[in-house]
């Protein structure tokens, strides 16, 4: 694919553009749940995600997986993330814009502990694909009611993994784990292979500014203040642990878009060594202009034409900390620990990863 293209990723589509995405938004909801049926055949595992998996429309109903709804303040009210049934993306990033803030926090064992209990009264092999570590702690809250149904409930099999993916690539993992699952994997086996598959999903992202960032406290305000003034955009994407990590910085909305797409071609191996039916996920905060350019690049890549690709909106608990104007690409390819340094190889060892 050439760098250049005839139109030119912006933000904030007029009213016309708005109408269009609304569209093909349905269009896009529509094979989304029929990806969702595909997968989902009946099986001896319990397959248990959360919200900030920030799945498409229809998604998790279609996969027949039960969602942990974690939470967020704003106006001084909780709200639940129940992917966007009671809020819209439109009006949750339009209040933000207007100066509103989003606050987020961990999810209690307790909350844990009742979707668990539900799952252990069942009696069917549980597993919990957990909100990554690298950005919240609320694996280990599941970790600590994991081990109290357990007590509880001697043999009741729950397993708890850190999917070190955060948002729609946790929505990649989801799918095929429940592939998986309906293919006749065990619980144990399952677990194993998630272990696995995670390092494969890839994720590259950029935000229309640093003010979401800055309040969070992960970057000073000075330095959101400068990339403002000087239009700057970073690439990010996240690390083996699930952590956020800076790819790079870019003069410019369009030279970050098209820093994503560099890496996409660098990291997606489709059917060269890959799987080109596995499905793409587009994910935005209300930046539904890029989020369809992006796409449109994407299918003009050898072998991508046909590619399913599930758009979705990214979901208030992220959104509190990235801001209006997030765009993500997610997809399944190389081996991300191959591109560890030697040094972190090592540290992997010493902690005891694989």
């Amino acid at each position: 694919m050439s760098s250049s293209a005839t139109t030119e990723p912006t933000q904030a589509p007029d009213a016309p553009e708005r109408e269009l995405a609304t569209d093909t938004n349905a269009q896009a909801s529509q094979e989304a749940a029929r990806l969702g049926r595909a997968y989902h055949r009946a099986s001896n595992v319990r397959i248990i995600v959360d919200s900030c998996g920030d799945f498409a429309p229809g998604v998790v109903e279609a996969l027949g997986v039960e969602v942990v709804n974690f939470t967020y303040v704003m106006g001084g009210e909780e709200h639940v993330d129940d992917l966007w049934k009671s809020i819209s993306p439109k009006e949750f990033y339009d209040r933000m814009r207007a100066g509103e803030q989003a606050t987020t926090s961990a999810v209690t064992p307790g909350h844990y502990l009742e979707v668990f209990e539900r799952a252990a009264e069942e009696g069917t092999p549980t597993v919990y694909l957990a909100f990554t570590r690298g950005l919240s702690s609320s694996v280990e809250a599941a970790r600590q009611a994991a081990d109290m149904v357990r007590e509880s409930h001697p043999g009741f099999e729950i397993y708890v993994v850190d999917n070190l993916c955060p948002s729609a690539a946790a929505e990649l993992l989801a799918l095929e784990a429940v592939g998986q699952a309906a293919k006749g994997l065990s619980a144990k086996e399952l677990v194993a292979w998630v272990e696995e598959a995670r390092y494969y999903v890839h994720g590259y992202f950029t935000l229309d500014s640093f003010d979401a960032l800055a309040r969070g406290g992960r970057i000073p305000p000075a330095a959101a203040q400068v990339g403002g003034k000087l239009d700057i955009k970073p690439e990010l994407s996240y690390d083996t642990n699930g952590a956020l990590t800076l790819r790079g910085m870019c003069r410019g909305r369009k030279k970050a878009l098209r820093a994503i797409l560099s890496d996409f071609r660098e990291n997606y191996l489709g059917a060269e060594g890959g799987d080109d039916t596995l499905p793409i996920a587009i994910v935005s905060a209300d930046a539904e202009k890029d989020a369809r350019w992006l796409a449109d690049q994407v299918r003009k890549e050898p072998g991508c034409s046909d590619v399913p690709i599930i758009y979705s909106s990214v979901g208030p608990v992220i959104g509190a900390h990235v801001g209006p104007g997030m765009v993500a690409l997610l997809f399944w390819g190389k081996d991300r620990r191959e591109s560890l340094s030697f040094t972190d190889r090592i540290a992997r060892r010493v902690r005891g990863d694989k």
